[in-house]
């Protein structure tokens, strides 16, 4: 367990390609809504108002967060298969977090989001070749380099769990 209530299963490390490692993290893409939703189980609504950390985004801001980049990845992932090396457009996630609809939707929306969005997600990358998730790439103008798909997968698998954790985590803290 890490003690960095930011990083709960620490901080993303890439990994080389594996068959191995390819289908378990196209299962963390496949299994995270079901995740989130139980992380979130018989939770009230003062808990779900809760920051996951000091200063950290609530359990709320958390979930609709995951539903917004998770949309935003999807997108990536079609544009980096269909298009010749794109540049995916960045967002300021934590003016998304501000956003009213994050205020006034209630999280059953973004967790149908991330049913949704990983059903379509999961069905379009989990036939990829070996070249295509080494070959593929999209260029992120934020981080000023070129990431190919089996970054991305690695990268979204990590963010899957790495939040659906801040949320166990925080019931853990809190004794929930």
């Amino acid at each position: 367990m890490h003690t960095d209530p930011r990083y709960p299963i620490g901080q993303y490390e890439p990994q080389p390609f594996s068959v191995q490692q390819k289908e378990a993290w196209l299962l963390d893409i496949y299994f995270l809504p079901q995740a989130i939703e139980r992380a979130i189980e018989n939770l009230d609504e003062a808990q779900l108002q809760t920051p996951y950390r000091e200063g950290g985004w609530t359990l709320v801001q958390l979930i609709h967060h995951v539903a917004d980049s998770h949309m935003n990845a999807y997108t990536r992932f079609k544009l980096g298969i269909t298009e010749n090396n794109p540049t995916i457009k960045p967002y300021d996630e934590q003016a998304w977090a501000l956003l009213p609809d994050v205020q006034t939707v209630p999280i059953n929306v973004s967790i149908t989001l991330l049913h949704a969005v990983h059903t379509r997600w999961y069905a379009a990358i989990k036939d990829l070749t070996n070249e295509q998730w080494l070959e593929r790439t999209v260029v992120h103008p934020e981080h000023n380099k070129q990431m190919t798909l089996w970054h991305l997968l690695g990268m979204y698998a990590w963010h899957s769990k790495h939040h659906t954790a801040h949320i166990t985590t925080l019931k853990q803290f809190k004794n929930w």
